[in-house]
């Protein structure tokens, strides 16, 4: 216990300096919480001063004084409770507004094997709703919590001041309150915790059904994915359930003991009233004290939870902060362009330790060559390239760009040579200019339309409603495969890359629009290094030479005519294969 209390401090502290850029608003909402203390307990003070002084001795012009006193204080109050309301809020906002995009800088630097292993969902809760809880420390958090113990402080010592009997009357159920506040604060902590659990697995799981939504009804698995989602949100529900049994029980409680401090008050009061001991306006001010000793106190367990719950929500932050899986990125060598000489010696790579994908790959590729790549399924091709981006890290052997070893290039300025078209075609919410350029403001309007003219793909943006201003829905649903692969071809030449690669670019597209860009294809890769992964054989007949993998391993490389002379070989049995179910067609 002792440890984790040790650590929770220690990541209150790492919290805390995320305001330091915002040092004087801190201090001026510390300030003003602090300031409201003692400005608060004016008010029963005055309170009694006016019925023993003024109203018991009949002094009308001194009690209109008072009052006046009395409505200065309270709009004094008034403001300073506005000003710790808004400063706080302040402060808390400008801390998680840095800190999301502090957060997305880093998801979007992280390999693509976080990607690969972490649902969306999850990220997608580290980066709004953990964040958001964040805030509530700054807001409700440390300041409030402060502000509520010196009040309590200043309330109890002035208590005593006035008259320490009445007081030690009055605090006899205080005992029992406090540890009534204490099981309330571990039972919520621990139902809150399983309430944000609950709701990543949520979040991840709605994510991943509702970008899966086609799956979902082309297989008629809505009842089974409906069943699933009930489990999650009954077991979601029962966590908030929890933490409101505990605050239904909690407050009934506080109530209850705040009834019999009241009711202790009135009987040792009355008779303190009585016998001389106790003033009246002492009596009449001791209740206003004891709502402002209670409410606190009762606030005070709330605020620990949300303190708590905020400090759970930002160590889940800061274990994605601290997550080091990135590429390295210590590379310093910029160039102005690449010639695309490519070269692997050696090169290995896995996923999975022990679990090899590429096995010694060793080709070279000339300035201006292209590549084209052929394997079965999980031979290794689409890995190739994603090394080659150094989207992964290989474990053995060396790539080397124009005879420098790629990692001595710096990462930014490398991959802005390359260009992709990938099978998987993600188009963002936007217009379609917008998906070609990337909201890139180097590149203009006029040259995105020249590169969809090269490709073909200006005809039919123009006949889009709005043409190139057409809003394009979540992944380009109002697109056909077709159309969504021509956007992504404009947007991979727009930026007239060094080195290109296509990646089953063709697969998806139909015959009518694979004529329609293959010709700007071979016009393109005779002036630059490409590199072409395809399943048709038909595309990848020009290309300098072809690399064929099996099994993570080269075992043919040479021109289309000198493979296809290698009798049984890999490349002549995939291309008569494919001749025959041209023919049978």
């Amino acid at each position: 216990m002792a440890s984790k209390n040790k650590f929770d401090l220690k990541l209150l502290g790492r919290v805390l300096k995320l305001a330091l850029p915002y040092k004087r608003m801190f201090w001026f909402a510390a300030f003003i919480s602090l300031a409201v203390a003692p400005i608060a307990i004016l008010r029963p003070w005055l309170v009694q001063h006016t019925v023993d002084q003024y109203i018991m001795k009949l002094d009308g012009e001194g009690l209109l004084l008072i009052t006046a006193v009395l409505i200065v204080v309270l709009i004094v109050e008034s403001l300073f409770r506005y000003f710790q309301i808004y400063s706080t809020n302040l402060l808390g906002q400008s801390v998680i507004r840095d800190l999301r995009v502090r957060v997305f800088r880093h998801i979007t630097s992280l390999k693509t094997q976080y990607f690969d292993t972490t649902p969306i969902g999850t990220s997608t809760t580290r980066t709004i709703n953990d964040i958001e809880t964040i805030n509530s420390i700054f807001t409700q958090g440390i300041i409030a919590i402060i502000s509520d113990v010196l009040t309590m402080i200043a309330v109890m010592a002035i208590m005593f001041y006035t008259s320490w009997k009445l007081t030690l009357v009055c605090l006899i159920t205080f005992p029992l309150l406090i540890f009534a506040t204490y099981i309330f604060k571990e039972k919520v902590k621990a139902a809150f915790e399983i309430v944000r659990n609950q709701i990543a697995l949520m979040n991840a799981f709605l994510q991943e059904r509702i970008s899966g939504m086609r799956i979902v009804q082309i297989f008629n698995a809505e009842e089974n994915e409906l069943k699933k989602f009930k489990v999650i949100n009954r077991e979601y529900t029962q966590a908030n359930l929890d933490s409101i049994f505990y605050y239904a029980v909690f407050f009934p409680v506080v109530q209850i003991l705040s009834a019999a401090s009241l009711g202790l008050l009135v009987w040792w009061g009355a008779k303190g009233v009585l016998s001389g001991e106790v003033t009246l306006g002492v009596l009449i001010a001791f209740p206003i004290y004891l709502n402002m000793l209670f409410r606190p106190l009762r606030m005070l367990a709330d605020r620990f939870n949300t303190l708590q719950m905020g400090l759970v929500a930002s160590n889940r932050v800061f274990d994605l902060l601290d997550l080091e899986d990135k590429i390295e990125d210590k590379g310093t060598l910029q160039v102005e362009k690449l010639q695309g000489e490519i070269e692997f010696k050696d090169v290995e790579f896995s996923y999975i330790e022990n679990t090899p994908i590429l096995k010694k790959i060793n080709f070279k590729i000339n300035p201006g060559e292209t590549l084209a790549i052929v394997g079965s399924t999980g031979s290794g091709k689409t890995t190739i390239i994603n090394i080659l981006n150094r989207f992964y890290e290989i474990q053995g052997g060396e790539i080397r760009i124009d005879g420098r070893l790629h990692h001595e290039y710096q990462l930014e300025n490398l991959r802005k040579h390359f260009s992709m078209v990938l099978q998987d075609v993600f188009l963002f919410s936007g217009s379609v200019l917008e998906n070609i350029t990337l909201r890139n403001p180097s590149i203009s309007r006029e040259a995105a339309i020249k590169a969809a003219k090269l490709i073909g793909a200006h005809d039919f943006i123009q006949k889009l409603p709005d043409g190139y201003d057409y809003e394009v829905m979540e992944r380009g649903a109002t697109l056909s495969m077709g159309q969504r692969q021509l956007i992504s071809f404009v947007r991979a030449l727009v930026i007239n890359p060094d080195i290109l690669i296509l990646d089953e670019a063709t697969s998806s597209i139909d015959p009518e629009s694979e004529a329609i860009i293959q010709y700007a294809i071979e016009q393109l890769i005779t002036k630059r290094t490409s590199i072409i992964i395809a399943h048709r054989l038909s595309t990848i007949r020009h290309a300098t030479n072809i690399l064929v993998l099996d099994k993570g391993v080269v075992v043919e490389y040479g021109s289309h005519d000198e493979l296809l002379q290698i009798e049984d070989g890999h490349y002549r049995q995939l291309h008569d294969m494919q001749f025959l179910q041209v023919e049978a067609l």
